[in-house]
C-alpha cells in the first residue's frame, strides 16, 4: 500500500463546480463519465493483500451546454459503513471471508463483504456499481449517493455479477453472468439474459472446466464467449487464509462458446496454451467462425496473485498484446488459431471500443500504452513506478494503422472511453475521454480528444485542483439513458 506520493489513498469526497476547462470543450457533449475504482480508507489487514481489495469510490464528470460539474463519493457497502465505525480494517484478504475479523465473518453473503469497486453499469434507467464477487449496488445517478444491492426483482439468483456484462445494441438486451455463483470456490456459472427494462428473461446454468476467474466475456450476435485461464482457486486455499487467486502456469487457456439461444448441453470449450486474458475488445461471428479480439499477456498480469508452484512474477510474460483467436464450429477438433495483431506496443489491457458495435465486425479499439519513445520527466515528475502509459491510442483491426495523442512527459493515464458524436454517425467518430495522472502539478486532468484525429493532441483538458487516481473503469452515460440532473442535488 502506498502511504505517499500520487497514489497515496485519497481520504476524501469532493465537489467541483464549474471546472476549469483549458482549450475547447465540445457542446454537444451533454451527458456524463462516471467512474468506478479502488481506494483504501482503512489500510489493508495483510500487507500481501491484493490491489483490488481496497473500497470502492464513485466519481463523475458531469457535462452540459459546455460546463463541466465533477463529483466524487465513497461507495456505502455493509463493509465500508463497518469498518468506519470501527475505525480499522475488519476485513481480510482479497474476496476470502475466512480471514475477516469475527465481528463481521459471514461466508455465505458476499453482498455483505464487497467493495463494489470495479465498474459502473447503466442498464434500464438505474445506474450501479459492480465488482465481479457480488450483485451489483445501485448509485442514485444524481447524488452519487449508495441505494444498496439489487438482484433484479428478486430474479437474479446467482450470488455474484460480472463487472462486464454486455449489452446488444440491436435488441437492447444485457448478457450477464456470475461465476462462483453457488459459493465460494464453486464451479457455477450462470448466464442470465436481461431485458431492455431490466427484467431476467432467462437463466442458464453453466459449469466450468476449472475454477478460475472469469472477468470478462465477449458477444457476438449468435455467441457468447467465455474465456478460462491461469488464474485458479479452491475452498482449500481460502481455508488456508490466502488471497482468492494464484497463478497456475501449468494451466490450458479454455474458451467456452454458447449459442445465444443455446442451452448448458451446447456449450463447447476450445483449448489452448497458458494466456491470461482479463478483458476482451470485441467478438463476431462469420459464417461457422467465431472471432474473438482481445489484448492478451502469455503469463500473469498481476503481482499480488502468487504462481502456485513459487515461481517469480514475471513482468515480461505480463505484457498485453492486442490478438485475434479464430474458433471453427465446424471442425471436430478443440484447437484455435491465434495471431498478434500488434507485436508493437504492448498495451494496458483495458481496452475499449466503440459500443454501439459491440458483438458486430468492429474496426477500431482504443486504449493507453507506454511509447518508450517518448521521455518521461522524472526529475520534475517524482519517483514513480515506471513505465508509465503516457499514449492514447485508437488501434484499427483492419490495417494495423495506429494513431495516438502523447499526454505529456510528467503524466500516466487511465482508462479511456470513446463517446459517439451522434447515433448516426460512423464507427470511431466521435470524442475519447480519459483521465492523466500529472504527477508534477499533482492533480488530475480529464483529456477530451477527436477520436479520429489523436494525432492533433487534445480539444480540451479539465483540471481538478486535486489527484484522484480513483478509477478502474470508466462509462460514458448519455442524457437519455438517466436522470443525471443538474444544479445543487445533480451537480
Amino acid at each position: 500500500m502506498n502511504t505517499d506520493g500520487f497514489l497515496a489513498p485519497q481520504r476524501f469526497e469532493a465537489d467541483v463546480l464549474d471546472c476549469e476547462v483549458r482549450g475547447h470543450l465540445p457542446t454537444d457533449l451533454n451527458g456524463a463519465l462516471v467512474r468506478v475504482g479502488g481506494n483504501w480508507y482503512q489500510p489493508p489487514m495483510y500487507p500481501g493483500d491484493a490491489a483490488f481489495n481496497d473500497d470502492g469510490y464513485i466519481s463523475r464528470f458531469r457535462f452540459k451546454n459546455g460546463r463541466v460539474d465533477y463529483k466524487g463519493r465513497w461507495i456505502q457497502t455493509p463493509r465500508f459503513l463497518n469498518n468506519r465505525a470501527a475505525g480499522r480494517q475488519l476485513y481480510g484478504n482479497y474476496r476470502n471471508p475466512y480471514t475477516d475479523d469475527p465481528l463481521v465473518r459471514n461466508v455465505g453473503k458476499p453482498y455483505l463483504r464487497t467493495v463494489a469497486n470495479t465498474a459502473p453499469v447503466v442498464h434500464a434507467g438505474k445506474l450501479f456499481a459492480v465488482k465481479e464477487d457480488s450483485v451489483p449496488y445501485e448509485i442514485d445517478p444524481q447524488t452519487l449517493a449508495t441505494r444498496g444491492p439489487w438482484d433484479f426483482a428478486g430474479k437474479y439468483k446467482s450470488q455474484t455479477f460480472t463487472a462486464h456484462p454486455k449489452r446488444d445494441p440491436i435488441s437492447g438486451e444485457l448478457i450477464a453472468y456470475g461465476y462462483e455463483a453457488t459459493e465460494s470456490a464453486s464451479d457455477d456459472l450462470w448466464v442470465y439474459v436481461i431485458d431492455p427494462h431490466g427484467h431476467v428473461r432467462r437463466e442458464i446454468r453453466l459449469k466450468v472446466p476449472y475454477v478460475s476467474m472469469v472477468h470478462d466475456i465477449a458477444l457476438t450476435q449468435q455467441h457468447i464467449v467465455i474465456p478460462v485461464f491461469g488464474y485458479v482457486t479452491s475452498l482449500e486455499r481460502l481455508e488456508q487464509g490466502k488471497v482468492h487467486w494464484g497463478w497456475d502456469p501449468s494451466a490450458p487457456t479454455l474458451i467456452g462458446i454458447l449459442p445465444r439461444d443455446g442451452e448448458p448441453s451446447d456449450l463447447r470449450w476450445f483449448k489452448g496454451p497458458t494466456r491470461a486474458i482479463v478483458h476482451t475488445s470485441n467478438a463476431r461471428t462469420e459464417g461457422s467462425r467465431v472471432i474473438l479480439e482481445a489484448p492478451v499477456s502469455n503469463g500473469s498480469p498481476f503481482p499480488f496473485f502468487p504462481a502456485l508452484d513459487g515461481s517469480a512474477w514475471e513482468p515480461s510474460r505480463a505484457r498485453a498484446y492486442l490478438r485475434r483467436m479464430t474458433f471453427d464450429l465446424a471442425s471436430t477438433k478443440d484447437s484455435y488459431s491465434e495471431e498478434i495483431v500488434f507485436s508493437n506496443p504492448s498495451v494496458v489491457d483495458l481496452v475499449r471500443i466503440d459500443e454501439r458495435f459491440a458483438s458486430l465486425d468492429s474496426r477500431y479499439v482504443f486504449t493507453h500504452f507506454h511509447d518508450a519513445a517518448r521521455a518521461f520527466d522524472e526529475d520534475r515528475a517524482g519517483p514513480v513506478r515506471r513505465p508509465v502509459s503516457n499514449c492514447y491510442g485508437r488501434f484499427d483491426m483492419k490495417t494495423g494503422a495506429i494513431n495516438s495523442l502523447f499526454a505529456g512527459d510528467c503524466h500516466g493515464l487511465q482508462e479511456c472511453c470513446f463517446v459517439p458524436r451522434g447515433t448516426g454517425s460512423n464507427e470511431g467518430d466521435g470524442y475519447l475521454l480519459g483521465v492523466a495522472n500529472n504527477y508534477r502539478e499533482r492533480r488530475s486532468e480529464l483529456i477530451i480528444a477527436d477520436a479520429q484525429r489523436l494525432g492533433d493532441g487534445e480539444i480540451a483538458r479539465i483540471i481538478l485542483p486535486f489527484r484522484s487516481d480513483v478509477q478502474v473503469h470508466c462509462k460514458w452515460v448519455a442524457e437519455a439513458e438517466l436522470d443525471l440532473g443538474w444544479g445543487v442535488t445533480g451537480s
